[in-house]
């Protein structure tokens, strides 16, 4: 049996061979003094399946693979920051233990991305057999939708070749970049963002150990924000507990940079109500003195509408140029010029609605 760490050892660095090493603490947020120089993100990183958030049916379905010992190739798929990577390590620790970082290669398609890498470094990997232990090893590849067509065709061979002895866990945020062929031979996890009261949960736990002063309408703002991603969230709530005794709404929307909706609220009120070229010299000082792009605005005013009675005719039309001019300014238009026109589009929406 291993002996228990002692209370003095160094902390361990991030994703080594060390991460695993001792009991995982039974409550996720029970980590010790050491860990206070890890981003939040690592810190409080789930380490077993009981602690991932959410997907639920996911979990129960993976747990049921390990306790028949029948775990398929595996393809996890979903937007960033929604728990794949701490899921596999989690199964990884769940079959392997503490020692899993020896059974185990993980690679990151973002740097290696190329044949080599697959006719290699993961070929030698799988060819290797475990010595002193019966099961297979796993090979973890994150970020593999970055993989060349080239690279994915000859990990398909080496997939079905060393199946006896390797599972492969491929993990990605789009899956339509990765072929068909490997995609037939995986058994498919979608993560979908994470539900807003399960980001609050843990936002909750967090903001109670590191004692952030959090208030309601930071939180709310920080939920939104955040979009189910939880990695944003955390990541959100230590940047603004740096840089603010109080984090409130208007702390959260200045350290992102995102705008603030009273803002928007001003801008597009300005836009509707007031004349054209009042309200042109009131939008272009705001947006230099609150640092605002058009792009951003283009955002806040959208969901801004979503919360006024409109007509439907006049609200197809706005939403049509508001659609119109982010496009415009995505592909390289003049800021001034798109203004003007979105403006002059929210002037004709105000004449429809009123007749």
């Amino acid at each position: 049996m291993d002996s228990p760490p002692s209370p003095l050892a160094p902390p361990a660095p991030l994703f080594s061979s060390g991460k695993g090493k001792g009991k995982a603490p039974s409550d996720p947020l029970d980590r010790s003094s050491t860990d206070d120089n890890l981003p939040w993100v690592e810190k409080y990183r789930p380490v077993s399946l009981d602690d991932v958030v959410s997907h639920k049916d996911i979990i129960s379905t993976i747990e049921k693979f390990i306790e028949q010992n029948r775990l398929p190739h595996l393809l996890l798929y979903g937007p960033p920051g929604t728990g794949k990577t701490s899921t596999i390590l989690a199964v990884a620790r769940r079959i392997y233990g503490p020692e899993y970082r020896k059974q185990i290669l993980e690679l990151n398609a973002s740097d290696d991305r190329g044949i080599d890498v697959v006719r290699e470094q993961i070929k030698n990997f799988a060819e290797m057999r475990t010595l002193y232990s019966k099961g297979f090893k796993l090979i973890i590849l994150d970020e593999a939708d970055m993989m060349t067509t080239a690279a994915q065709s000859a990990l398909r061979r080496v997939i079905e070749q060393y199946t006896r002895n390797v599972r492969f866990c491929i993990i990605c945020n789009y899956v339509n970049k990765i072929i068909p062929a490997i995609q037939s031979r995986c058994t498919r996890f979608r993560f979908s963002p994470l539900p807003q009261k399960e980001v609050q949960k843990r936002v909750t736990q967090v903001v109670e150990a590191e004692h952030v002063n959090l208030t309601e309408d930071g939180k709310q703002a920080l939920l939104k924000l955040s979009k189910g991603d939880m990695r944003r969230a955390l990541n959100i709530l230590q940047a603004c507990h740096a840089a603010y005794e109080r984090v409130d709404e208007t702390a959260i929307y200045n350290c992102t940079g995102n705008p603030h909706p009273s803002d928007i609220e001003t801008i597009v009120n300005s836009m509707m109500n007031d004349e054209f070229s009042t309200s042109y010299q009131k939008v272009s000082q705001m947006k230099t003195e609150k640092g605002l792009a058009l792009q951003d605005l283009i955002a806040g005013a959208y969901e801004y509408l979503e919360s006024l009675e409109l007509p439907p005719q006049t609200r197809v039309y706005l939403l049509d140029h508001l659609a119109t001019t982010e496009h415009r300014l995505s592909t390289g238009g003049n800021e001034k010029v798109q203004l003007t026109a979105l403006l002059g589009a929210i002037k004709n929406g105000v004449e429809l609605a009123a007749h």
